[in-house]
């Protein structure tokens, strides 16, 4: 197939752990809101919503990367990867991202999307239907559509609408609720209630779609770590989201809850602290089906998985055991994890005997507790 050098399409900066494997289609860029205290991802981004007529370019783009990779695709559905390499290392610089993604796609098998960026959802229902009824058209193997959205506009969407948008194709929508206290999200500068995210909650499960919530242990500092758990359990139970995904709060420079740590008034949570918060949530979880995902190097115990119907109290028992170590092994703990050496405490006995004295030397040589969180929060924050 002739290349043309025009066959590109746009490629947002961010998407979730789980959709990895997805071919990413930007339809938005930016974020609207732009000023939550703990990000700056776009800070220097003017939110744009692109026309349906430019993503349906796009997706034909898709679609030209596609016709090309498949060139490469045997009879009994193998690829020649050889084959694809070559097509690959013929791209012009523009288009090797487009075609490695999609073709990476399509070696996967080619089923699942999501939208890009912070907001998607921003769009009128009826344009990002017609964007999904298109998408869907074109890629007929596609099995689920995911998307984020902020609870602010979500709030706004009648569970009708989302519906519609079930029906057009939208599968799944991510939501960084971040907390559920209202203390906690005017301290984080959210532009969000716990009621909006409610009403966000309740109409997207309403309309059919499935819902992913994400949670901050220690977003609110030492000052609201009760009003931070407890908050967002009474939300999560008001909502039911099928997805609960943790991701621990890091104060980085360039955001303004950096600047408020500067300034004394943020003080950062301890490691326990934000266990405690979700052992919090996972103890109030009351009525509810939601599934516990903490699918992020950046949290602690990533291991800590599952129905907070069904496995609460073996939940509960990964945290309490990991609670009940003694302080040094817990820093120990810490430090493994946050240098990406270890997933679980269980895996602390496969480290040798020279990585083991490193690494209690390290925890042993900082007397300070603050100043141990002082580190820990620094080396968290370089996977953000």
């Amino acid at each position: 197939m002739e290349f043309m050098e025009d066959k590109v399409f746009r490629i947002g900066p961010i998407r979730p752990p789980s959709e990895a494997d997805s071919l990413l289609l930007q339809v938005t860029n930016g974020c609207t809101w732009n000023k939550c205290k703990f990000c700056q991802l776009y800070r220097h981004t003017k939110f744009k919503a692109y026309s349906a007529d430019s993503i349906k370019a796009d997706i034909d783009n898709m679609v030209y990367h596609a016709e090309r990779a498949r060139q490469y695709q045997n009879a009994d559905g193998s690829w020649d990867i050889d084959g694809l390499n070559g097509e690959l290392a013929r791209s012009g610089a523009a288009e090797r991202e487009c075609f490695y993604m999609v073709a990476n796609w399509l070696v996967g098998g080619g089923e699942n999307v999501f939208l890009q960026d912070g907001n998607t959802t921003v769009l009128s229902s009826g344009r990002l239907a017609d964007v999904l009824v298109y998408l869907r058209q074109a890629f007929p193997s596609i099995k689920r559509i995911t998307s984020y959205g902020r609870a602010q506009n979500l709030a706004k969407v009648s569970a009708e609408e989302f519906a519609e948008l079930k029906a057009a194709g939208l599968d799944r929508i991510h939501s960084g609720y971040e907390t559920g206290s209202d203390a906690v999200l005017k301290k984080i500068n959210k532009g969000v209630t716990a009621a909006e995210e409610i009403t966000a909650g309740r109409n997207i499960k309403a309309g059919g779609i499935e819902l992913s919530v994400y949670f901050m242990p220690g977003v609110g500092g030492k000052e609201l770590t009760a009003e931070n758990a407890l908050g967002t359990s009474e939300v999560i139970n008001a909502v039911n989201p099928d997805f609960l995904r943790i991701r621990t709060a890091a104060v980085k420079p360039g955001t303004g809850l950096y600047e408020d740590y500067v300034n004394g008034e943020f003080t950062l949570c301890s490691d326990d602290e934000k266990l405690i918060e979700i052992r919090t949530v996972i103890e109030r979880a009351s009525g509810i089906d939601t599934r516990l995902v903490s699918d992020h190097i950046i949290n602690l115990l990533q291991g800590l998985k599952g129905s907070l119907k069904d496995d609460k109290e073996k939940l509960l028992a990964m945290i309490d055991e990991y609670l009940a170590k003694p302080e040094v092994e817990k820093r120990m703990y810490q430090a493994a994890r946050r240098m990406a050496r270890v997933v679980s405490p269980k895996e602390m006995g496969r480290l040798s005997e020279r990585e083991a004295a490193e690494l209690k030397r390290f925890a042993e040589s900082v007397q300070d507790p603050y100043e141990w969180e002082i580190k820990m929060n620094d080396m968290i924050a370089r996977y953000i």
